[in-house]
């Protein structure tokens, strides 16, 4: 019920796909439901979340006001450490909002902000919730971002945190609510490696997870 905690096997991140959204990556505790969402079928309203940062051609994604996604102190006084922040930000955005439309290819904005690889396993990650007709509510913090340039600012690595407490999953056809197991650690720390592409966007192409990892 958390971000995309996608691992290196979607299974790994939800096994009845709850709450975890993060990105693919490997680790992660499995939970009956790792994933924070929306009702399904909702659409859009004067209360959703929309984003876009800035920057060129960058797509709009608008999450449903069933499902709060927010970033807590997502800033950097460094430009290069803010762009990381920005595409990193969208990246998960992005992959929510597939979840939410009952997208299992991910759409066009995860393919932005996705290399190949990335989304190949991000699309591992949403099908665990599109294949079993559930889709995220409730409330999912993204906390402590930390990030980190290399190679000549061509690649990063951008690590977070997120808080599951108030996030669960919903059947799209009964409307069962799910939350994460009783006794479940609700905090779990992602490590999302990004690289920068030709346009100047930085792409997740792997996304690790932890649950309990976050201090």
């Amino acid at each position: 019920m958390a971000r995309r905690a996608l691992t290196t096997t979607a299974a790994t991140l939800t096994v009845t796909a709850a709450l975890l959204l993060t990105a693919c990556g490997g680790g992660g505790d499995k939970s009956s439901d790792d994933i924070k969402g929306a009702d399904a079928g909702s659409s859009p309203s004067a209360s959703a979340s929309t984003s876009t940062p800035s920057g060129s051609e960058r797509p709009d994604i608008t999450i449903p006001s069933s499902f709060q996604l927010t970033f807590e102190n997502w800033t950097s006084s460094d430009p290069d450490e803010q762009a990381v922040l920005n595409d990193g930000k969208e990246q998960l955005r992005a992959g929510y909002a597939a979840i939410i439309e009952n997208k299992p290819d991910g759409g066009e904005a995860l393919a932005f902000y996705d290399t190949e690889a990335g989304l190949s396993q991000d699309r591992e990650w949403i099908k665990s919730y599109t294949g079993k007709n559930v889709t995220v509510i409730g409330e999912l913090p993204v906390f402590d971002p930390q990030a980190t340039l290399f190679a000549k600012k061509t690649k990063a690595q951008l690590r977070y945190c997120t808080d599951e407490s108030k996030a669960q999953t919903k059947n799209r056809k009964t409307g069962e609510v799910v939350g994460n197991p009783a006794g479940t650690d609700p905090q779990v720390a992602y490590v999302v490696t990004m690289q920068k592409n030709e346009q100047g966007v930085w792409q997740t192409v792997s996304t690790n997870s932890k649950r309990g990892g976050c201090s």
